[in-house]
């Protein structure tokens, strides 16, 4: 059922697509394609995740094929499930190996853990430069104020927070919403119906990340489509 403006309940709105994207452009690349960009997902995998979460594999090994030309990707797993239990995988630049790594993990009911992956991602940013966190998830059971101080030392540290909000749930959104502001990053919602927006924003990030905007702006052109009608908001070629 549409919402009458013809969007689905829970898509991501033009304007929060069109907001993600001006603060990918915004986002200082610190490879431009020379050295290796290293993205840190932080991934909710909680029972209620589980439905989406075989979609989530299919969504990141695209990205990786998305940079498979320039190469130089490194993307690392941190997710989190059950009693406390919280997973991190190597460094990894092979899509396969990260795809095989997150079938392995089975959702498991459990508290959200969003304050321990930032304090992950500061700690990894800390032994060699985290260009960006990307964060999917649903919900949020932790204060907000147990969640700022993490943002703030993320912000410090020059790492913004791309904050990927799966639903409508309203103390997400706010939470979410909080981290990308404090981190100078960026919110986007989305659902089932909006995944080929989100697959292509994470194409943006991988891309923009390892190659700056000169290699997104060659990847719009080839592929053509929604991919090119991002690479022209991003402003690939400056």
């Amino acid at each position: 059922m549409s919402d009458g403006r013809g969007k689905l309940p829970g898509q991501a709105s033009d304007r929060e697509v069109q907001a993600f994207l001006e603060t990918v452009k915004r986002t200082p690349v610190a490879h431009a394609g020379t050295g290796r960009g290293r993205l840190l997902f932080g991934m909710d995998a909680t029972a209620s995740r589980q439905p989406t979460w075989d979609r989530a594999c299919h969504l990141q090994a695209e990205m990786f094929a998305a940079t498979a030309e320039i190469g130089n990707l490194s993307v690392q797993l941190a997710s989190f499930r059950g009693f406390g239990q919280f997973d991190v995988s190597p460094w990894m630049t092979d899509a396969r190996a990260l795809t095989d790594y997150m079938v392995r993990i089975q959702c498991l009911g459990g508290r959200t853990q969003i304050a321990r992956v930032l304090d992950h991602a500061i700690a990894e940013t800390g032994r060699e430069k985290v260009n960006a966190l990307v964060y999917i998830g649903d919900c949020c059971e932790e204060p907000l104020e147990e969640l700022a101080p993490g943002a703030g030392q993320l912000a410090l540290r020059g790492v913004r927070a791309f904050m990927f909000h799966e639903g409508r749930d309203p103390t997400a959104e706010q939470a979410y919403r909080q981290i990308a502001t404090l981190t100078k990053g960026a919110y986007c919602r989305f659902d089932a119906a909006s995944a080929d927006t989100l697959r292509e924003l994470l194409r943006a990030v991988a891309v923009y990340a390892v190659g700056g905007p000169v290699a997104l702006e060659d990847y719009g052109r080839r592929s053509g489509g929604e991919a090119l009608r991002i690479a022209h908001q991003v402003g690939g070629r400056r």
